[in-house]
């Protein structure tokens, strides 16, 4: 089964830097940093590289002895939760207070796991001349690595020490599965849609919402194609997610689009188009998946002559891209049009694996060019010299130019409509990338 990038999750009490950390390695400010005990509300998790190895961080709030309930059960259900996730975790200790009791508890339940566990000691700056880190042999993790978040020592020695216990990468290579991604807002009926797919109840089906908090990967044979369905917890806004297990619900699901192939989208037919349903689509169009809008519920909608045509001229109208994505009218209850998505998992599918011939590209291209030049760049004019697609999964095609920086994004949009109308290439994103050329001077 693919893997998928690697999760490393930053532990600890209140108050030893985490977020400082998780905004070093970044090299952003996209946590909150506030010297203010427990300023971490909602979990935050961000793609991050290190020598050539990418992998999600998770930036965790602190284990709180203030908290509702007792200071072993509060670290057990959050410690647990990052574990659960998690391939390599990570303890921030405070290193100018020394060990303390919240400390060892954590290491405590960290010594019983058999993941591998890096301890950071924190708040160093004067490294190398530090000793302090040597009192948190105590705790029974090996090495402690000095670091200090606020001005950067020792991050490039702790960051070495994480990447080294990284799972090996996933190279794919003895993987034909297709996978595909069941994605949307939670309690849109992306279980039971699954089930009706599958033709049995694989998946635990409620009314309540948030049933689903695990990414369950289910195999299914279909037209000499293997496909693997995840089923996804359900993705809210960040504002919504919960502290604790549902925070890393939406994190699987990000792994879940991370790995997919076709992602799926479920929405509530009898309701309108969210933001956060555009919002979701766009990040597995970002991510370079092929995507299929399903239309759930369709049986409970009040129809009308054009009433499919409405409903996905409404959704055009607020996300232009989504134009080139299919749409399916379903309903999980009653089976309607279940069979079509099937179908449609796999032309899309291809439409994301395809290539065409650089003399029809560059054809496609010069015709284009000829109906509308690119605007003229600081006084000079843009040429569009020749094209090549480079890549697929999805379809990347490079256009080399005398100005790379002279062509503006409305260009680049009008090349990518006129590639599609070209080729299709439904369902999938295909994205440009812009070379530098300098013209051949004409010898003869």
């Amino acid at each position: 089964m693919r893997r998928g990038l690697p999760v490393v999750a930053v532990v600890g009490r209140p108050n030893v830097g985490k977020s400082t950390f998780f905004n070093r390695v970044l090299g952003e400010r996209r946590a909150i940093v506030e010297d203010v005990p427990g300023v971490t509300r909602d979990r935050n998790f961000a793609r991050a590289e290190w020598n050539t190895r990418t992998f999600y961080l998770v930036d965790t709030g602190g284990l709180e002895p203030g908290s509702e309930e007792e200071m072993p059960v509060a670290i057990r259900v959050q410690v647990e939760a990052a574990l659960a996730e998690s391939d390599v975790i990570v303890l921030l200790v405070d290193g100018q207070t020394g060990p303390h009791a919240d400390d060892e508890r954590i290491a405590t339940m960290l010594r019983r796991t058999s993941l591998p566990v890096v301890l950071a000691v924190n708040k160093l700056d004067r490294i190398p001349d530090e000793i302090a880190q040597h009192e948190f042999w105590s705790l029974g993790l090996g090495e402690p690595h000095p670091v200090s978040s606020v001005v950067g020592k020792g991050s490039g020695d702790l960051l070495d020490a994480i990447v080294a216990e990284l799972p090996e990468a996933d190279t794919d290579s003895e993987d034909s599965g297709l996978y595909v991604a069941v994605i949307g807002k939670p309690n849109v009926g992306k279980s039971s849609f699954v089930n009706r797919l599958l033709g049995e109840n694989r998946m635990v089906v409620s009314d309540v919402p948030g049933t689903t908090r695990d990414s369950i990967d289910t195999p299914f044979r279909y037209h000499n194609r293997d496909l693997i369905f995840v089923d996804t917890a359900g993705l809210r806004r960040q504002a919504k997610i919960d502290r604790g297990l549902e925070f890393y619900s939406s994190l699987r699901t990000e792994l879940a689009i991370e790995r997919a192939d076709v992602c799926m989208l479920l929405v509530d037919a009898t309701e309108p188009i969210h933001v956060q349903d555009l919002k979701i689509a766009e990040k597995a169009w970002r991510r370079g998946c092929a995507l299929i809008i399903i239309a759930n519920k369709w049986d409970l909608v009040e129809k009308e002559t054009n009433t499919a045509k409405e409903f996905e001229r409404k959704l055009h109208e607020r996300a232009p891209p989504l134009r080139w994505t299919p749409v399916i009218f379903t309903s999980a209850l009653t089976g309607m049009r279940v069979r079509k998505v099937l179908d449609t998992i796999i032309e899309v599918a291809e439409e994301r694996e395809r290539r065409v011939a650089t003399r029809e590209v560059n054809e496609v291209l010069r015709k284009l060019a000829e109906r509308t030049m690119p605007p003229h760049f600081r006084g000079m004019p843009v040429k569009l010299l020749y094209a090549t697609q480079a890549a697929i999964k999805p379809p990347t095609f490079v256009v080399f130019t005398n100005q790379p920086k002279g062509v503006p994004e409305h260009y680049l949009r009008y090349l990518q409509n006129g590639f599609r109308a070209a080729w299709g290439f439904v369902g999938t994103p295909i994205r440009l990338r812009l070379r530098a050329r300098r013209e051949q001077e004409n010898a003869t």
